[in-house]
């Protein structure tokens, strides 16, 4: 499994992933890159996603759903705040309704992507930044560290081929 590390800090109402890839941070930034290399980790196995809309860019959209294992969807929405290919991205993200529109009673949450050269591997660090202590709360108890963990610890296998 890739995940070395994986850290709650409710003072900073942070969720951090900690992944060490064996490639290059230029081939692990394809990961996130290519919504179809994305679509292939981003989710749990169990619910794998689909990416509708991928605008890669600063203000970019995004539109994807995760599909259960009983064919329910549950929609999501990002927003790219920053872009700094290959070490660095953040982005808004939050739930969406049937119709891929935002759920504001769920709020939203900032995520930070770095990708950092460790003697030709990758550490990949994922931090989610909570708007406060109940969603963060909530979060964790929807599973959200759990399908983190398993959602890259998929990514190995695409690397591999």
């Amino acid at each position: 499994m890739t995940v070395t590390n994986s850290t709650k800090s409710p003072e900073k109402l942070q969720l951090t992933i900690t992944s060490e890839l064996a490639a290059s941070v230029e081939r692990a930034w394809q990961l996130w890159e290519d919504p179809r290399q994305l679509e292939r980790w981003w989710g749990p196995p169990t619910w794998p996603a689909t990416f509708e809309d991928y605008d890669f860019q600063p203000g970019g959209e995004v539109a994807y759903y995760m599909t259960g294992p009983d064919g329910s969807k549950a929609r999501g929405w990002w927003k790219f705040v920053s872009i700094s290919a290959p070490t660095n991205l953040e982005l808004d993200d939050g739930f969406a309704d049937e119709n891929g529109a935002p759920v504001t009673e769920m709020g939203q949450a900032r995520m930070s992507v770095t990708l950092e050269d460790r003697a030709g591997l990758t550490l990949m660090t994922v931090a989610t930044t909570f708007e406060n202590e109940e969603q963060m709360a909530k979060m964790l108890e929807m599973g959200m560290e759990e399908g983190m963990r398993e959602a890259m610890g998929q990514i190995d296998a695409i690397l591999a081929e």
